[in-house]
């Protein structure tokens, strides 16, 4: 079901897109930590800390195509908001064959330098073979996170936002039920959690195929969108390669942490994986509003509706500022208690977990602002001021490792996620100040003709 985010309240329609794609976050999230949190029960903090510390590096292999797909996606909800039909089927078919290249290039890399890579960033010699075990299960199945990525994103570039949530619901199932079957029954380790992840994806993705084969007609790609236009595949390119690399940006800023985490002991990558989990659990909303502000501003750009993306971004800032307060001051005051679900009865841990939950969450608001104005840009087809700004998360997280992790220890790196999210907002603010102006001129110049 397509939903056209052209018409109507801003707000309504992006309250209303952003709750299922919230929840199905959610489930995402909750399917990711299942890992965490059996792993953690079942085979112990050790088993923990080698799922934990792999994430940097999933992070920086996943993160650019999570960033690429997306990117391609933009292309197609510009279209879909013209009503140019035939251009979004040509924009799946090229965003489709761009994906299919990129998961067999990334699929390539990744997997000869796994044990390399987690060499270089010190895991810890107790805990690098159940590390190994479980994230080179999780890059052999990099086609499974392309398709899955690929099919939701262009399922939320023309409106529909509810469908990934049912896919992602039935995979969170499988996976859960997976973890327990694979590691306690057939006593996989660590590895057993990756599998379940995986093929929970894949199940997501295969269901995404079938749905848009029966129900999504607009995305039925003929033979003649498989002939591209001249500049076709570069139209793509210009948006999803950097908005891809700059979460690989990002992501490196994050293996440098873990590089300065690791040498911490296994307790902090302990605690650190344990607060960063219920961390992306709590920032999902201000994410998921984001992604929202991408689709709906590619369909009003796409559509010249220039004065609703200005209205749009105020509405959706307010809504999602009041939310991060919430959450800010939730974890401030009880985050102790969320961490001892993923840790159990090690006090050690608990505390440090309780140290970086108060710290990023009082600078949540920071992180609102943040996802509404990169995303809105990005909506607009801009990828050069975002990659700045991921640029500015890279140096800032970055000057935490390397700076304030031997002063202050744990405290020091918890610090990198807020000093990144007020360095990314440096650039973003300058550049949304000047876009929401040119918008205004647009807008107005549309009431006169």
């Amino acid at each position: 079901m397509t939903k056209n985010l052209t018409v109507g309240s801003p707000a309504l329609l992006i309250v209303s897109f952003t709750i299922p794609l919230l929840i199905g976050n959610l489930f995402q999230q909750f399917y990711n930590m299942a890992d965490t949190f059996i792993v953690g029960r079942t085979i112990g903090v050790s088993a923990l800390a080698a799922v934990g510390c792999t994430g940097s590096l999933m992070f920086l292999i996943l993160g650019f195509v999570m960033g690429f797909s997306s990117g391609t996606s933009i292309i197609t909800a510009q279209r879909f908001g013209a009503s140019d039909n035939a251009g979004v089927r040509r924009s799946f078919a090229v965003s489709i064959v761009l994906n299919a290249l990129m998961a067999l290039v990334l699929m390539a890399i990744s997997v000869p330098s796994t044990r390399f890579l987690l060499s270089l960033i010190r895991t810890p010699a107790e805990i690098i073979d159940g590390a190994y075990d479980y994230i080179i299960v999780i890059f052999w199945g990099i086609p499974a996170v392309v398709l899955f990525n690929l099919l939701s994103n262009v399922m939320r570039a023309v409106g529909d936002s509810r469908t990934p949530l049912v896919f992602l619901v039935i995979a969170c199932v499988i996976n859960i039920i997976l973890d327990y079957v694979l590691i306690l029954v057939f006593h996989m380790g660590t590895a057993g959690a990756a599998y379940a992840t995986v093929i929970a994806q894949l199940v997501s993705a295969l269901l995404c195929v079938l749905y848009i084969v029966k129900k999504l007609p607009l995305l039925t790609i003929k033979k003649e969108d498989w002939r591209f236009e001249k500049g076709e595949l570069w139209v793509h390119l210009k948006v999803a390669f950097p908005m891809g690399f700059q979460l690989s940006i990002i992501a490196i800023g994050v293996v440098i942490i873990q590089f300065a985490l690791n040498g911490l002991g296994t307790t902090a990558v302990a605690a650190f994986t344990a607060a960063q989990k219920i961390d992306m659990v709590a920032t999902l909303p201000m994410s998921s509003f984001g992604v929202t502000m991408t689709t709906y501003t590619a369909q009003n750009y796409g559509a010249r509706k220039y004065g609703r993306i200005k209205s749009g971004c105020l509405q959706c800032s307010l809504i999602s500022g009041a939310f991060s307060i919430f959450m800010g001051l939730l974890f401030v005051f009880t985050g102790r208690s969320f961490a001892a679900l993923f840790i159990g009865a090690d006090t050690a841990a608990v505390d440090l977990a309780q140290v970086y939950l108060v710290i990023n969450g009082s600078c949540y608001v920071i992180l609102a602002v943040l996802f509404i104005f990169r995303q809105t840009l990005q909506g607009l087809g801009d990828s050069v001021v975002p990659t700045v700004a991921g640029i500015m998360e890279l140096v800032m997280r970055s000057f935490a490792a390397l700076f304030l992790s031997a002063p202050f220890g744990f405290a020091g790196i918890c610090f990198a996620s807020p000093l990144a999210w007020l360095g990314s907002c440096v650039p973003l603010v300058i550049a949304f100040g000047f876009t929401i102006r040119k918008l205004t001129r647009k807008s107005l110049a549309e009431r006169r003709a």
